[in-house]
């Protein structure tokens, strides 16, 4: 499946004030709440925790560059 950059940024939209998950190039996945994001998919975070691990770690605000991320989970759009 093919998707093209507008659908991203639109996916994008529609999932801010949501919980993400991310999984990061330093093999770090991380979860929290999207804030915003810009055409580079830099990412700000609210209540940013790192689960990488059993005991998830707090992080807080966080800013994520673009190139550091490898995937990102979006939550299910809810069905009405």
């Amino acid at each position: 499946m093919i998707i093209m950059a507008d659908e991203i940024s639109t996916l994008m939209a529609n999932s801010k004030d949501k919980v993400v998950l991310l999984r990061l190039r330093n093999n770090k996945t991380v979860q929290g709440v999207l804030q915003d994001f810009d055409i580079h998919m830099n990412l700000t975070l609210e209540n940013a925790e790192d689960i990488t691990e059993k005991k998830p770690e707090p992080l807080g605000k966080i800013l994520l560059r673009g190139d550091n991320i490898l995937a990102i989970s979006l939550p299910d759009e809810e069905s009405d």
